[in-house]
């Protein structure tokens, strides 16, 4: 079958960033003559500084100015030459203050991302496997790319989740010599930390564990000679791990360092690691501004500073711990992040901060998952409590402002943050009175004229179709099915319908829309497994039924309101389910519908095309084949109508048990091939219902008597057809025998034939739905793509179900 489009991260990105600048939060340009640290001038503002990373202000340290000028008017603006050849002058002397700092053999890069692109390809051996923390830093993630053309795994795990960590560790010991584990020390959003000790209990336990940390979020501010959190839990430097700090950020100067205690492996990265032998070295400026730093760190003085800046993180911490903010991560880390889950909420409260003259950071996605938006705060030596208490007192102010003017509420932050609630006093949800919301568990509490009206002749959500699934995917064996049904309806007080829409809670596998390599690979391990990398979904819709599951009224002037309203049902709903994320489809591309659906804090993710065949007019096989296009009609002449002779077509309104057993072998053999959409299996009980029910039949393909040399005739093929309101036939999946397919055509014979059935009995549409849209274009269908958006309640998972996890990491088939 053809291939889908899975969606690009980079452009789901792109979208996310481009709201960002529109709304003034994103890619501004500071406008100072000169910097002093403590402000920052935006837009015509003189702003207090509350997003550097330069923690301890070093970047403004007389010292290292002079020492950068003075290189500059004795070397020049760069040394113009591979370090490979010759390095500068000044070199030599910053890499032994470094290696005094560490007490161990140090390699210096240009920067922390082209250090993580010339080490681990280096580091990590062709025998060896990979583990990334899903929230370490991208430049981390990105060098593993480099890793996939070489056959290595490479296996994200949840964030700081031991448990996972050791169940990869054990799955990858016996295939690899070396398992490394990539992860950050301190966290760049929300300031959290690696949890070494317990790392390094795994360590102990596992021979073959290497640890990799990127710690240039802790370096300097802490640690003996400031050389990091990760240092000052582990003291000395384990010969199992690779360390990452930087000379820029709190070291106020240009660069980055690796430091091992393996004196083979300091030798071959130093001969050769990519971008470190053919990058241009640091420039004199950088380099002399490194040693006048690293001067400082190996000085008690940088204990004073240490100490000074801790000051300010003890202060904001106690001036925070005032109020009900809800600040993420309490700890002695100077990276604060205070949640406002909706975007749209943390552009409104990040620009209500710069108007009242403070510069904060805005924490989006990918950098957090998209409902944990917020806002990130970094202090430093710069910041005087003055002003610290002025942007408490001003978050403070705003915050509930920016909670009403989007329609959201402290709980509502709370729980996206899994956070306790606070007091329901203090949650003023924002109710519209001129607003109702039906909500309903089965759809025999709704009127069937009335659903009907509205989502009638539509795949098989009409009325009657959704009483069949309700009975059928209820009271079964397997979790996977037993689905709930939800349904929302939202009127105004004139009773005039708003919204109708149904949701379905079921268990997804994480890597449904996933490139088809991923989800074979996952596949192996849920041989043992059935249920790893699976989740509960509160999905609209339904996993068997494709299409316009949500009707808006568009004319109604306040029909975002109205959406609102439904997605506040929806997520209180959610909420008592407790699912990994909520997910909207199937949108036609609306510029509309994304804007305010990612301002909810959903992510749009593309969808496999539908296919629809609404030209049903014709009245003659010749009529038929000139609506289609000269290709099309080509294809039909070679690749339909000359095996026509060869089938029996059998359109049956029952089957008993013997034949619907093979009919479900024969789904099946579709089903686990096609990983386009991987989905669990749908229940035996399912095909027993079709054949009880009058609105579901057969197209059955038989191969004639003189074509087929089984003993037994069985179908080759077959269509499970449902009749929508005599209006809409929809093929809803499809079963063949792959011995026979290809010689025979079975897969474009039963599209024709099922096109020749629904003709036959009058129906005005033929619903295709997903995948293949390629084939089915060929027949006459029109192609109409097709989006969801999707609310995670972290990037893990979301990432693995929309297919992008592959893009960040490159997973790959381990040996």
């Amino acid at each position: 079958m053809a291939k889908f489009k899975h969606n690009s991260f980079l452009d789901t990105v792109d979208e996310v960033f481009t709201d960002a600048i529109k709304s003034g939060v994103l890619h501004l340009y500071a406008e100072d003559d000169q910097f002093t640290g403590r402000r920052i001038r935006i837009g015509n503002r003189d702003l207090f500084h509350f997003g550097t990373t330069g923690y301890l202000g070093l970047e403004q340290d007389p010292r290292l100015k002079r020492a950068a000028i003075d290189a500059i008017q004795k070397y020049g603006t760069q040394f113009p030459l591979s370090k490979s050849y010759v390095s500068f002058v000044l070199y030599r002397a910053l890499e032994e203050r470094l290696f005094e700092m560490y007490n161990n053999p140090i390699v210096v890069t240009k920067n922390s991302t082209l250090g993580h692109i010339g080490v681990i390809p280096c580091a990590v051996r062709d025998e060896d496997a990979v583990i990334i923390d899903h929230q370490a830093h991208w430049s981390m993630h990105n060098a593993c790319q480099l890793l996939k053309p070489r056959g290595i795994p490479v296996e994200l795990i949840r964030h700081n989740n031991l448990d996972m960590l050791e169940e990869k560790i054990k799955e990858l010991r016996r295939k690899c010599d070396k398992i490394w584990y990539m992860a950050d020390g301190i966290y760049s959003m929300y300031g959290d930390c690696a949890p070494i000790p317990e790392l390094m209990e795994l360590y102990k336990k596992y021979p073959q564990l290497h640890l990799y940390f990127d710690d240039v979020h802790g370096m300097s501010w802490v640690g003996k000679n400031g050389t990091g959190y990760v240092m000052d839990q582990l003291k000395t430097l384990p010969e199992r791990v690779l360390l990452f700090g930087t000379l820029s950020k709190s070291f106020g100067a240009s660069g980055a360092v690796l430091v091992t205690s393996n004196a083979e492996m300091h030798r071959r990265i130093k001969t050769f690691g990519g971008p470190l032998t053919f990058s241009a070295q640091l420039e004199p400026a950088s380099v002399a501004a490194a040693c006048a730093s690293a001067d400082i760190h190996l000085s008690d003085e940088i204990y004073r500073m240490q100490q000074e800046l801790l000051d300010n993180i003890l202060y904001f911490n106690t001036m925070l711990s005032r109020t009900d903010l809800p600040l993420l991560e309490r700890n002695n880390c100077p990276v604060f992040y205070i949640g406002t889950g909706m975007p749209v909420t943390g552009y409104n409260f990040v620009n209500r901060l710069m108007n009242e003259g403070f510069f904060v950071n805005l924490g989006i996605y990918p950098g957090v998952p998209v409902k944990n938006t917020g806002v990130r705060l970094t202090i430093s030596r710069h910041n005087q409590r003055e002003e610290m208490k002025a942007l408490v007192e001003a978050m403070v102010y705003h915050y509930p402002k920016a909670l009403a003017e989007t329609e959201t509420t402290l709980n509502k932050v709370r729980r996206a943050f899994h956070m306790p609630v606070a007091e329901k006093s203090k949650d003023m949800a924002v109710v519209r009175k001129d607003m109702i919301v039906q909500y309903e568990t089965s759809i025999s509490a709704i009127d069937k004229a009335y659903w009907n009206q509205w989502m009638g002749k539509k795949s098989v959500f009409d009325w009657d179709g959704l009483n069949f699934l309700e009975q059928v995917f209820q009271n079964n064996e397997k979790p996977e099915h037993n689905w709930s049904f939800h349904y929302f309806i939202v009127r105004d007080k004139q009773a005039n319908t708003l919204i109708v829409t149904f949701f379905c809670q079921a268990r997804w596998k994480d890597d449904m829309l996933a490139p088809a390599s991923v989800s074979r690979q996952l596949e192996e391990k849920r041989l043992q497994e059935p249920y790893y990398l699976t989740s509960s979904v509160l999905g609209m819709g339904s996993l068997f039924t494709e299409g316009d599951h949500c009707y808006i009224n568009r004319d109604f002037p306040a029909w975002n309101d109205a959406l609102r309203v439904l997605l506040d049902s929806v997520e209180t709903l959610d909420d008592t389910l407790q699912t990994s994320m909520i997910v909207l489809r199937d949108f036609k591309p609306d510029e509309v519908l994304n804007e305010f659906f990612h301002n909810q804090g959903f992510i749009k993710v593309d969808m496999p095309e539908s296919c629809i065949l609404e030209n049903m007019e014709w009245k003659t096989h010749d009529e038929y084949l000139s609506t289609l296009s000269a290709r099309s009609r080509k294809h039909f002449k070679n690749d339909i109508k000359p095996y026509e002779q060869y089938f029996e077509v059998v359109c049956k309104q029952t089957a008993d048990m013997e034949e619907l057993r093979h009919f479900y072998a024969l789904y099946e053999n579709v089903r686990t091939r096609n990983f386009d959409l991987n989905t669990f299996t749908f229940p035996e009980k399912l095909f027993i219902s079709m054949a009880q029910n009058p609105q579901w039949e057969f197209i059955a393909l038989y191969l004639k008597e003189e074509y087929d040399p089984r003993p037994e005739r069985k179908a080759v093929g077959v269509m499970f057809c449902y009749k929508n309101l005599e209006y809409t036939y929809v093929p809803s999946f499809i079963g063949m025998d792959y011995e026979y397919i290809q010689q025979y055509q079975i897969y474009r014979q039963l599209l024709y034939q099922t096109i020749v059935r629904a003709h036959v009995l009058n129906f005005h549409k033929v619903d295709f739905g997903m995948t293949a849209a390629f084939e089915k274009k060929k027949v006459g269908a029109t192609i109409i793509p097709k989006v969801a958006y999707v609310q995670p309640k972290d990037n893990f998972s979301f990432e693995l179900i929309s297919g992008m996890q592959n893009q960040l990491i490159g997973q790959v088939t381990p040996k």
